[in-house]
């Protein structure tokens, strides 16, 4: 089972505690060449000094930027595995899944599935008001873009993956010895990692409903398919097919992607629709193809003792 997994009575939630701190530290290392590349930029190219990161995310070329930014998700990366690994005395494969080894049609279907969403949903806006759109495609931006996207987004979001749905899903049922409560934690702390993305700024916070609503999905695809497969699919081409499908410039990333948003966000029944609709039928889909059952328990169950893995 994948939470027990994690369960051991030498992991005390305090080397969680360590463990965080070590994975933000490693973060922040990783974050010290777009440190130097902005104080290059500041006092050997005489630009003004940026106050916000909108201003921070504007000083580069789009693919330099991206570069830049996911360089400390690497770092990250790194620092998940030495903290499983030295710190819990467990292998990455046990924050992953509960199976002998790493399912990657399970990655694969998730992905093309949740693309193919993306995809249908981008098209039935765009066929609705195309006003609203510039094509933005320009060949060598853009394929570098597919180049740096394909390597470094995929390590972006399986860091968050593994952060959340892994390690500190497993944390919080080592603290609580129930699967509900690690639920709903890292859902509430995986959307409020979002609140200083502008588009909180430009919709307004009924936006964190999608992502603390996008976090409770993932968690619980996580917990009903007994490992982060799913989940790692779903997150990796939910960011690589908007960054290279449609940018704008009041979202998180400026990509060279084939479309430019220009409409003023809103919040509105888009916010709404993927956690109220589209998650549920995913949900649906997933449980149909995978027998996924007694879903009571899975979600909201205590783990006993007799239950854990030592």
């Amino acid at each position: 089972m994948f939470l027990e997994q994690g369960i051991k009575p030498e992991n005390k939630f305090w080397k969680y505690l360590i463990g965080s701190v070590f994975i933000i530290a490693a973060s922040f290392v990783g974050q010290i060449p777009i440190t130097a590349a902005v104080f290059y930029k500041t006092f050997v190219e005489k630009k003004a000094f940026p106050t916000t990161d909108k201003a921070i995310m504007k000083m580069f070329e789009p693919n330099v930027t991206l570069f830049l930014v996911m360089i400390s998700f690497v770092f990250a990366f790194a620092g998940i595995y030495f903290v499983v690994k030295y710190i819990h005395h467990q292998t990455l494969l046990s924050v992953t899944t509960s199976r002998p080894k790493v399912d990657w049609k399970r990655i694969s279907f998730s992905f093309f599935i949740w693309t193919f969403f993306s995809l249908a949903s981008f098209l039935f806006v765009y066929l609705r008001s195309p006003e609203q759109f510039v094509f933005n495609f320009k060949v060598v931006p853009f394929l570098i873009l597919v180049l740096l996207g394909s390597i470094l987004i995929p390590i972006q979001t399986s860091t968050e993956e593994y952060v959340f749905r892994g390690y500190l899903m497993q944390g919080f049922a080592n603290l609580a010895r129930n699967r509900w409560f690690p639920l709903l934690m890292t859902s509430v702390i995986f959307g409020s990692m979002h609140w200083a993305n502008p588009e909180v700024a430009k919709m307004g916070n009924v936006i964190m409903i999608y992502y603390i609503g996008t976090g409770l999905f993932l968690g619980i695809i996580t917990l009903m398919d007994e490992g982060m497969e799913l989940a790692l699919g779903f997150h990796a081409a939910n960011n690589l097919i908007g960054a290279l499908l449609v940018t704008s410039d009041w979202s998180v990333f400026q990509t060279n992607s084939l479309f430019k948003d220009l409409s003023e966000p809103s919040a509105g029944i888009d916010v709404i629709l993927p956690v109220v609709v589209i998650y549920p039928i995913l949900l649906f889909i997933f449980s149909k193809k995978y027998g996924w059952t007694n879903w009571k328990e899975r979600l909201t169950g205590n783990i006993n003792n007799t239950e854990v893995i030592n």
